[in-house]
């Protein structure tokens, strides 16, 4: 973790940022509503994301609410935003905890954001999902109160490879990385499928955080004979990236992480997609399996809201309707402690957004089953690789 953060998190905990065990265990809960909170990018290019996961959150909280709530406390949702900045976020989960006083979080942003904000969190004892982010620091060792709900990256990335390095057999790779963990995670992936499949990797690129233009990488990758690419950018990068191999005419398949796979970015690609793979554990908007779920959404969402879905909303709803059934397991004086225990208990939860949610004692990730997925020009989606 960035040393920098990690201080300033110390330091707010030593200034005063410190819980009681009884008022931990009430906080956020009151006759009539249950207060939960997220922290995540509401504003800039990561909004994308962090808007979509948030709609998700507030078509769960209106769904239960329409329900009659929990044991008859309707659910309220505070968001923050940390416009993606980790200093924000620590800002934010020090607001939404200690004067907020929510019971729980349904999201802490993304990897360096949770990272930063960590030794708050964990401290608390607050009941926290994360759906955006799974690195590996959630989960391992086990946190008792954190449970991340998706795949870890490295994982993704490995399964992602080995697909397409069976699909494409032969192939001479490359590799194009971010300069930050989540880059890290994406080349521990790949590298783990090149040592285990033997594969000819001819170009490995590290880019700065940040970073727009990508000619320079495309054309080493041009020049070392890559006939196959691992584009590790988040999303903007990613869509570049495709972009200039189509101008200089490059026809590679080119593996993406499950970020990028939201309407948006395949829309932007464009004609450039037409050789993009990914694999994701969230069901397809199309499919028939997420027909109940684009219903409730036609439902508690607004037209305007509506527009702005994407995969983030499926985990987004996926965690929240993981939460309130822990909470609701805890009967009617729900706890901390108590919806922590639930939530390790949660198994094979369906909830019509992705392959069901499981977590153990032992195992806060919920990896739910990958599907191997290719970029549709045509539709501006994706579509199963069978």
């Amino acid at each position: 973790m960035n040393r920098r953060l990690t201080s300033l998190a110390i330091g707010l905990l030593a200034a005063g940022f410190t819980f009681h065990a009884a008022a931990q265990q009430q906080q956020g809960i009151s006759d009539t509503e249950i207060v939960i909170g997220d922290i995540l990018p509401l504003t800039g290019p990561p909004a994308l994301l962090g808007v979509a996961h948030n709609l998700g959150v507030k078509a769960a909280v209106a769904e239960v609410n329409a329900a009659g709530g929990i044991h008859g406390r309707k659910v309220r949702l505070i968001s923050e935003d940390d416009g993606y900045v980790p200093s924000r976020t620590i800002q934010g989960v020090r607001k939404l905890i200690g004067s907020d006083k929510i019971f729980a979080f349904t999201s802490i942003s993304g990897t360096g954001q949770a990272q930063a904000a960590m030794p708050l969190i964990k401290q608390a004892g607050i009941p926290a999902m994360a759906p955006i982010t799974t690195y590996e620091g959630l989960y391992k060792p086990v946190i008792k109160n954190v449970f991340a709900v998706g795949y870890d990256m490295r994982e993704a990335v490995y399964g992602l490879i080995s697909k397409m390095a069976d699909r494409y057999p032969g192939k001479k790779w490359a590799v194009i990385s971010q300069d930050d963990d989540y880059g890290e995670n994406v080349r521990d992936g790949f590298e783990r499928v090149a040592k285990e499949k033997n594969l000819q990797v001819v170009s490995s690129q590290i880019y700065k955080k940040g970073q727009s233009d990508f000619s320079s990488e495309i054309l080493k990758v041009k020049q070392a004979g890559a006939e196959a690419l691992m584009a590790g950018g988040v999303l903007g990068e990613n869509i570049t990236m495709v972009k200039e191999l189509e101008r200089i005419s490059l026809k590679i398949p080119v593996g993406v992480t499950y970020v990028s796979r939201v309407p948006a970015s395949a829309k932007m690609m464009g004609s450039a997609g037409e050789n993009v793979y990914t694999v994701d554990y969230v069901y397809l908007e199309s499919s028939p399996e997420a027909k109940g779920f684009m219903d409730k959404l036609d439902k508690y969402l607004s037209p305007e809201e509506r527009a702005r879905v994407n995969r983030y909303s499926f985990t987004g709803y996926a965690a929240a309707r993981a939460l309130f059934t822990a909470i609701d397991h805890c009967g009617k004086s729900p706890t901390w402690d108590c919806t922590n225990a639930e939530l390790a208990k949660v198994t094979n939860l369906e909830t019509g957004a992705m392959t069901p949610i499981s977590f153990t004692a032992e195992n806060h990730l919920a990896a739910p089953k990958l599907f191997f997925l290719k970029a549709d020009p045509a539709s501006a989606t994706y579509k199963i690789v069978q």
